[in-house]
């Protein structure tokens, strides 16, 4: 059986971070001879892609692996990144909140977790919801890579 997926390596700089970072992502083969891959991964720190978008990768010799070059194209998804402030808070409280409305997120450690919206959902509920708890300064989060449709709902209301 074929392989439907393999790893790609991501080198970006991190507003977050303050430094360039290095994160390893799945992706969906989509053409291998062209280089094309769709990503299969939420991203933790922010580079400018989200999942299910289609990107360029080559072979890196000194990486020796698949190293990304660019967004090909969009898919609507976007990233957002949270950062739990309060000492001791859980943030599985949070994760679930935002799993009853569809959004799936990956923890990195205690204090942060990165959030997939899914293009077909209102950006405006999941930004309600975390705004309540920045409010509170439980949390602050980030949109490092938010899509031109999850804009457009914000401007709706």
């Amino acid at each position: 059986m074929a392989e439907t997926h393999t790893k790609v390596l991501f080198r970006y700089y991190s507003d977050l971070l303050e430094d360039t970072v290095v994160e390893t992502m799945w992706a969906e083969i989509i053409d291998l001879e062209k280089g094309y891959f769709k990503l299969d991964n939420i991203p933790f720190f922010g580079p400018l892609i989200a999942t299910d978008d289609i990107f360029y990768a080559e072979y890196d010799k000194d990486e020796e692996k698949l190293v990304y070059r660019k967004t090909i194209e969009s898919f609507g998804n976007s990233i957002l990144q949270v950062v739990i402030l309060e000492k001791g808070f859980d943030k599985e409280i949070i994760r679930e909140e935002l799993k009853s409305i569809n959004c799936a997120s990956e923890g990195l450690n205690e204090t942060l977790f990165a959030v997939e919206v899914q293009k077909d959902i209102d950006y405006s509920i999941v930004k309600d919801l975390l705004s309540q708890y920045e409010l509170q300064e439980i949390i602050e989060f980030a949109e490092p890579c938010l899509s031109e449709k999850h804009r457009t709902d914000l401007l709706k209301n």
